[in-house]
């Protein structure tokens, strides 16, 4: 659904902001008072040119932004890939724009990023109907054509099509993967020796060996200084020579011994000289032994960067930017050499997986023609059943199934035709009608098959009476399931719609145009001069 539709300087329209709800939205106003504009504000979006007439008086640029509802799906189809990446995260819904230059310049927007105005265009097309140019490009499109019959088919079907739009692009992963194993054997044994090098360098390297490595290897390169603190702090506390610190503390302990029964105080003196005692006598004892351990491996150093270096050149050859990828991807190539060994064959695993992943498509593409070539007849026969009903009486509608190489959609391809008057050939949709009544038959295929948004603006050309009834009941069914929004002269079409807005040029310098949705009284006022006005009213009376 079009959520909002913001158009700025765009020919006579100053400043508007649309908010079209869900089902009829019918736009009225006298003849040149600017409703067209807002069609081209929609073909914009559609992808059509744009022109420095579409800038206002007194503006430097024109913009139209459309806000839409996201259909699940949509941004991972193919030929939207590319304005997919622009999605923001958590973006549950599209902002399309356009810009128009002075000079006649455009720029496409998608979420307020820069975009090609073609990936715009086959967005918005897949979002919004537009009647006109538009809707003869649209009817000319099979894709659209298959999208309507399925729509009629059901939820099932629709469901169908996803599932196969994920199996198809699984069927592709699989196809490359074969391919490249099947193409490449050379270049899969130098692969296979790469995992066999990459398992062989990293043998025994524990998951902390480079951190304590590099912090041995800063110990080790200061182990003079290490060694003469060491030596120090020994002589300080236990010279080989004369009393030290742990003496002089002996010594201060056995003075107060004798006189500790005495003086409760100085026998505590007395325990807590004893502990430092001991206490220092251990330490020396652990500062001996560092030392001892300083003398026993001289060539530790040269040992400790062999290692750090083995470690860096494994990482450098196999590509890692850390020592725990390196890790990881060691791991994973054991894996794989295992499986080998044991009888697995990259190839046969492919060719496997891609003979899996065709049975699957190929299922699901039957189920789908099945229920085409079911359907196409029902289908055809209800809209012929509403191009009567709306003025259309002699048409006659028939669909036809075709074959075309298997894709994303399945291998069926499918076009409307219709014969206006009898003894006429059948002819394709697109090519057999043009303006009002080209949008009645869109209208009738769409109240059948259901659709995106629709924009009607010619589909009252030529018609009144009972026809304009009638156009304007299937409006309303139609906008029971999908959006419509119509501009229209016809006051049988605006006094079912769901929200009506009005179009109202204002005089002035320069001349504007002003739009606005209608409250129940205005509404009424509208629907009188559609009728041709309070006088014209009195007269009839």
């Amino acid at each position: 659904m079009l959520r909002r539709l913001r158009i700025e300087n765009l020919v006579l329209i100053r400043e508007a902001d649309l908010e079209p709800g869900a089902g009829l939205n019918a736009i009225t106003g006298e003849t040149g008072a600017g409703k067209t504009i807002l069609a081209q504000a929609i073909g914009l979006l559609l992808g059509a040119k744009g022109d420095a007439a579409f800038v206002g008086p007194g503006a430097e640029e024109a913009y139209v932004e459309a806000e839409f509802e996201l259909p699940p799906g949509l941004m991972e189809e193919e030929e939207l890939e590319a304005l997919g990446e622009l999605r923001p995260e958590d973006e549950d819904g599209l902002v399309l724009a356009r810009r128009v230059f002075a000079d006649g310049r455009t720029r496409a927007y998608a979420w307020g990023r820069s975009a090609a105005r073609e990936d715009l265009a086959a967005a918005a097309e897949r979002l919004i109907a537009m009647s006109g140019q538009f809707e003869q490009r649209r009817l000319a499109r099979p894709s659209y054509q298959l999208d309507v019959l399925d729509a009629f088919v059901g939820e099932d079907q629709v469901r169908l099509r996803a599932e196969l739009r994920a199996a198809w692009r699984e069927l592709g992963v699989a196809r490359r993967r074969h391919e490249e194993l099947s193409h490449s054997a050379a270049g899969e044994e130098a692969r296979l020796a790469e995992l066999r090098a990459l398992a062989e360098d990293t043998e025994g390297l524990a998951p902390d060996a480079e951190d304590a490595l590099r912090s041995e290897r800063e110990r080790l390169r200061h182990v003079t200084e290490l060694a003469e603190a060491a030596a120090h702090a020994v002589a300080a506390l236990a010279p080989d020579e004369g009393e030290g610190a742990a003496a002089l503390v002996g010594a201060a302990e056995r003075s107060l011994g004798p006189v500790g029964d005495i003086a409760p105080e100085l026998a505590t003196a007395a325990s807590e000289l004893r502990d430092a005692e001991l206490r220092l006598n251990e330490t020396t004892l652990e500062l001996r032994r560092f030392l001892d351990s300083l003398e026993a491996e001289p060539d530790r150093l040269e040992q400790v960067e062999s290692e750090l270096e083995r470690i860096t050149d494994a990482k450098r050859r196999f590509r890692a930017e850390s020592y725990a990828e390196l890790l990881a991807r060691a791991a994973e190539a054991r894996t794989e050499l295992a499986a080998i060994e044991g009888g697995a064959d990259p190839l046969g695993a492919a060719a496997a997986a891609v003979a899996e992943a065709e049975k699957r498509a190929q299922t699901l593409i039957k189920r789908l023609s099945k229920s085409r070539r079911a359907a196409a007849e029902p289908f055809a026969k209800a809209v012929e059943g509403e191009l009567h009903g709306i003025g259309l009486g002699e048409g006659e509608f028939k669909v036809e199934l075709g074959e075309r190489e298997p894709g994303a959609t399945g291998t069926d391809e499918v076009s409307f035709l219709i014969r206006p008057n009898r003894g006429l050939p059948f002819a394709p949709v697109a090519e057999t009608a043009s303006g009002g009544e080209l949008s009645r038959i869109a209208l009738a295929i769409a109240a059948v098959g259901g659709g995106e948004t629709m924009v009607f603006d010619e589909i009252d050309a030529g018609i009144g009476g009972e026809t304009a009834h009638a156009v304007g009941e299937t409006l309303r069914r139609l906008a029971e399931r999908a959006q419509v929004i119509t501009i229209t002269h016809l006051r049988e079409i605006a006094t079912v719609a769901d929200r009506h807005v009005s179009v109202e040029k204002i005089p002035g310098d320069p001349t504007h145009t002003r739009i606005e949705q209608l409250d129940d009284d205005r509404r009424q006022d509208e629907i009188r001069r559609m009728l041709g006005g309070q006088e014209f009213l009195q007269t009839v009376r």
